[in-house]
């Protein structure tokens, strides 16, 4: 049999059946969509407004939430960072640079009993202080790290 002809059947078969199944309502496309993301806290232009929108002022430092990140960064446009939260019940992690245009990069929300560890690649624009806060049982932690971001990766 022609191998180009099983390969257009098979397709025209898939196709059908998803149509199908589209048009009887068993798949809903609109429930794909993201959950409502915190306008406030991503548009906020100063370090302040992105807390507040997170609900994260006043945050207190402790040592089982960990951020790694790089000391010196070639490539300011990608910058890895890491950030485990051992924290038990961690519902969210967020990242915020303090020096870009708007300070909060990332955030994340976890269900209960999930693991509190993202990994990103950020675009810093200048060295700045990286900061990641997590929330676990109605309480704001924090911790920071300054990263170097550098042409050719000559540290100063």
């Amino acid at each position: 049999m022609d191998l180009l002809r099983r390969t257009v059947l098979k397709g025209a078969g898939a196709s059908g059946v998803l149509a199908g199944l589209l048009a009887a309502g068993v798949l809903k496309p609109t429930l794909a969509y993201a959950s409502d993301w915190n306008k406030a806290a991503f548009e906020a232009k100063e370090l302040d407004a992105a807390l507040k929108g997170l609900g994260a002022e006043g945050a207190a430092a402790n040592p089982a939430l960990v951020m790694k990140a790089p000391e010196i960064a070639e490539n300011g446009a990608v910058v890895p960072i890491d950030v485990t939260s051992n924290i038990p019940n961690t519902t969210m992690i967020a990242i915020l640079v303090l020096k870009n245009p708007f300070p909060l990069s990332s955030q994340f929300e976890f269900a209960s009993g999930a693991m509190g560890d993202v990994s990103v690649r950020l675009k810093v624009a200048e060295t700045s202080i990286i900061r990641a806060v997590a929330k676990a049982d109605g309480k704001v932690y924090s911790t920071q790290k300054e990263v170097k971001v550098t042409v050719g990766g000559c540290g100063g």
